[in-house]
């Protein structure tokens, strides 16, 4: 089973960039789908983009603004966030399954990041 640890959280000011990682031990992550989810105090877990080795796929409200890319030599994900805004603050979390469609629903992942915290002041 693979571990994950994520990091690059930070506070920013909207329209900022930044960059989250999520790094993976105890197995190569060429075998799974990645995918990232954010959690804001008081509501629901929602899913943000997910890569796989064949596609990747992102929530509406980050299309054109994040990016994700694998780093096979480092065993990583990348979250590319660009032009943040307010409402993108959450707790960002990675996950991990071993499918080549990845899913956008949380249950449907085995592995879990503790996460990292994104604030975005307006």
């Amino acid at each position: 089973q693979v571990n994950l640890v994520e990091s690059g959280g930070r506070v920013v000011q909207a329209g900022d960039s930044l960059t989250l990682t999520c790094d993976a031990n105890g197995d190569t992550l060429r075998r799974y789908s990645i995918g990232w989810f954010r959690q804001a105090p008081g509501k629901d877990r929602e899913f943000v983009a997910a890569i796989s080795w064949i596609t990747t796929v992102y929530e509406d409200s980050v299309k054109g603004r994040f990016t994700l890319s694998r780093d096979n030599d480092k065993n990583a994900v990348h979250l590319q966030m660009n032009n943040v805004i307010p409402e993108d603050t959450a707790i960002y979390y990675c996950a991990a399954v071993r499918r080549a469609v990845p899913p956008r629903t949380a249950p449907d992942y085995d592995s879990w990041g503790q996460g990292t915290q994104v604030t975005v002041s307006s």
